[in-house]
């Protein structure tokens, strides 16, 4: 049996929207993926849980800054508080449960949210130094800056190289992890990239959009989501 995963969606005048390519690059990794909406009934999510395998939660809008405890900068974009809501509670539960999630660029944000982190509401305005283009002039399948990897990290084993090109669509980033997960990747300019669970069996977050690259056969978009399909099956079988 292929492994059911959830994937998160967003949320904008009562419209749920997804891109295909987050469809297509789990069915392709052999995987069930079934889109999700933003639960706000506890009862529903904890149902959720049990019927899934695996969690993606995709790229979107900017976070509420109030989740970690910050008023918002002035540069904040647009929110949707029933998705934080429900993407707060539902990665918790995941975590709980050491069910396998992967979060792309707002997913990774949120990730690091609801694990205890917190982040940067503009990198341009708030980091120190040259910044690069993080929200790129380009198709979404270009990867436009590299990326170093850490070695002795989940994404190292998966991707085999410490230096990797990436896209990029973002203008938040993650600022502190808290203590059970580590940086695996940075950008020349030290924003996260990636980062990891050092306790669960796999959470990943990654800053990028690989789902966008497996159009272009990138491997190591491929790698990532063959691994995390692989995570899901094998809690499946347990």
């Amino acid at each position: 049996m292929k492994p059911t995963i959830g994937v998160t969606s967003n949320l904008n005048d009562q419209l749920l929207t997804l891109s295909m390519d987050n469809i297509d690059a789990l069915t392709e990794s052999g995987a069930v993926p079934i889109v999700v909406p933003n639960y706000l009934v506890e009862e529903n999510i904890n149902q959720l849980i049990e019927k899934i395998d695996g969690l993606l939660v995709t790229g979107g809008g900017d976070i509420d800054p109030t989740l970690f405890g910050e008023e918002p900068h002035q540069h904040l974009g647009s929110i949707c508080p029933e998705r934080d809501s429900f993407e707060m509670s539902i990665i918790t539960k995941m975590l709980d449960h050491n069910k396998p999630v992967l979060g792309i660029c707002r997913g990774c944000q949120i990730l690091a949210i609801a694990a205890g982190g917190d982040m940067y509401q503009d990198i341009y305005f708030q980091m120190e130094g040259e910044i690069l283009q993080h929200s790129q002039k380009a198709p979404r399948w270009h990867a436009s800056h590299f990326v170093s990897v850490k070695k002795d990290t989940l994404l190292y084993k998966i991707v085999q190289t410490d230096r990797i090109k990436v896209n990029s669509f973002h203008h938040q980033a993650v600022r502190e992890l808290p203590k059970e997960f580590e940086v695996s990747a940075i950008s020349n300019d030290s924003v996260i990239e990636a980062f990891e669970s050092k306790k669960h069996s796999f959470v990943l977050g990654v800053q990028w959009h690989p789902e966008c690259l497996t159009e272009k056969h990138d491997k190591p978009s491929l790698l990532i989501f063959q691994h995390f399909v692989n995570a899901c099956k094998n809690k499946k079988d347990v």
